[in-house]
């Protein structure tokens, strides 16, 4: 099996588009993470989705989870508002990572190394420069443990 055999289409975000629009896109198409293209269509990024809410908590919170029992329910309710006019490119970490992209032509093991070796639930899959598609960590666990 190889990564073409798995791929499927998926939504991109743009680098300037606001943080909040990328959390209601996962939210509302339930997806692990998005691919962040440059100007040129081509992926710049993988953003999990765990990036978009480390931006919403506030940092005393994640520095210590106790306080977050304090917030009243109706403050905590509306974490996600702290994004504001934040963009998806403040949603990136500032030491850029290995960019999770595979070859159409590489092999399921390869695809599931990569996930593995750089912690994403989702890659996306480029043929000389463009981007075809994407595989998730669900897709490919359901092919393999299906095969």
């Amino acid at each position: 099996m190889r990564a073409r055999d798995l791929m499927v289409d998926y939504p991109t975000v743009a680098l300037t588009d606001p943080a909040i629009d990328a959390a209601r896109l996962l939210a509302r198409s339930n997806l692990p993470g998005l691919i962040v293209v440059d100007d040129r269509g081509a992926p710049f990024a993988v953003l999990p989705g765990t990036q978009v809410l480390r931006l919403a908590v506030p940092v005393y919170i994640q520095d210590d989870p106790n306080l977050a029992a304090v917030i009243d329910e109706a403050a905590a309710d509306v974490f996600l508002t702290e994004l504001g006019e934040r963009t998806v490119r403040d949603s990136l970490p500032p030491q850029p990572h290995e960019l999770p992209v595979v070859d159409p032509d590489d092999t399921v093991l390869e695809v599931a190394a990569l996930m593995a070796r750089t912690r994403t639930p989702l890659v996306a899959v480029v043929d000389h420069g463009a981007l075809l598609g994407a595989i998730t960590l669900d897709r490919l666990l359901d092919r393999v443990l299906g095969a």
